[in-house]
């Protein structure tokens, strides 16, 4: 089961990634841009997702993804649940999503994504 500190360790472990406080959070961040943030008693994860794709995610897997209602409607943003995470891939294949969106192209063409 994932944690708050599995999420630290794989967060800081992406390239140029830093950790910053923000609204009493831990957030990570690429280039000055967030791209995870630990939510509420570290139950949760927030990142980055294209909002065309929360809808299908959230329904594929309720347990897992949420929105909090007024606050992310406006924003490309997901909701995680730690522990209904299937173990450190499966975190890892999030964040580092998450960082691919917020990394800029220069970081991106000096770390392509495997397979890419």
């Amino acid at each position: 089961m994932a944690n708050a500190d599995d999420v630290r360790r794989i967060a800081l472990a992406l390239p140029e990634a830093t950790e910053k406080l923000a609204w009493g959070k831990p957030t990570f961040r690429v280039a000055g841009k967030i791209f995870a943030s630990l939510g509420d008693d570290d139950a949760w994860v927030g990142v980055k997702c294209p909002k065309e794709d929360r809808e299908e995610l959230i329904a594929a897997e309720p347990d897992k993804f949420f929105l909090r209602e007024g606050h992310d409607d406006n924003y490309a943003w997901l909701r995680v649940r730690l522990t209904a995470l299937d173990g450190d891939a499966e975190l890892s294949a999030i964040l580092t999503d998450s960082w691919r969106q917020a990394a800029p192209r220069k970081l991106l063409d000096a770390h392509p994504a495997p397979g890419g």
